[in-house]
């Protein structure tokens, strides 16, 4: 298994100091979230693109994802919409990030609607995508918070340039178990997000394994050559315990119970 951490967790911090923690306390990369409040986004210029690369290759350290804003299944027109995801995935691209992370966004819309506005908009930008060494993740998320949902519409997208972002509070506040989400997301899963809550009435983020989601069983249902990356929501919950104390103790308690799948892997079975 693989471990990243999403920048979300340190809002508006220079690159060299997220890269510089994350190489202290065992993770393998960043997911990079690409707002103009923080270090690097579309509008970056290409020298900035440049640099940053350079500062995370120096730290030994990737990008696993720029986690953008595009939402896919919006009302609307196409064109802005791909455009968006164009701009991510060139800046993935240079980035050498193999992942971007987009929204579902298709509230206030049938089902039906929204999976079609999300089908065409994924099946126009994955070939964009897969051409720049790069896929177009949908994160289980607001409209599409189950694995079931998204994946209905990557099912029907079927292209190696799109697939599935895992965020394991949402499936959870969806009724969706581990499992379920798993067989869901089967063909589509690129990574997981997870995270840590106490309850689904206080969303405020925990450190990991001091809330109620079922993290144990999130991590067995994930491939062994897998990446978990932990999104720590600090930026949207100012109050939140920082997270550079936590890193250390999130990153073991990770490979705690990746450690605990494979022993009961290679345990003999009863016969």
């Amino acid at each position: 298994m693989r471990y990243a951490y999403s920048t979300l967790g340190l809002p508006g911090t220079p690159l060299d100091r997220t890269a510089a923690l994350a190489a202290a306390h065992g993770y393998d990369a960043l997911e990079l979230r690409a707002h103009p409040e923080e270090p690097l986004h579309p509008d970056s210029p290409p020298a900035d693109r440049a640099a940053g690369l350079r500062t995370l290759t120096a730290a030994g350290v990737t990008v696993l994802g720029v986690a953008g804003y595009a939402r896919v299944a919006a009302p609307g027109a196409d064109e802005p919409v791909l455009a968006e995801l164009h701009d991510l995935v060139r800046l993935a691209a240079d980035l050498e990030a193999p992942y971007v992370r987009v929204f579902p966004g298709g509230a206030d819309q049938s089902a039906a609607v929204a999976d079609a506005h999300a089908v065409r908009r994924l099946t126009a930008a994955a070939p964009f995508a897969e051409r720049h060494g790069v896929r177009i993740l949908l994160e289980t998320h607001d409209s599409h918070r189950t694995g079931a949902a998204a994946g209905r519409v990557l099912d029907r997208v079927a292209q190696g340039g799109a697939g599935a972002l895992w965020d394991v509070l949402h499936t959870w506040l969806g009724g969706e178990s581990p499992a379920e989400t798993r067989r869901a997301l089967a063909g589509h899963l690129g990574y997981v997000q997870v995270k840590d809550v106490a309850s689904a009435q206080e969303l405020t983020p925990l450190g990991l394994g001091t809330g109620v989601l079922p993290l144990a069983e999130v991590v067995a249902a994930v491939p062994p050559d897998g990446w978990l990356c932990w999104e720590y929501e600090k930026r949207w919950y100012p109050g939140a315990a920082e997270l550079p104390g936590q890193l250390a103790r999130g990153r073991d308690y990770l490979a705690g119970l990746v450690a605990k799948v494979k022993a009961t892997a290679a345990a003999p079975q009863a016969e």
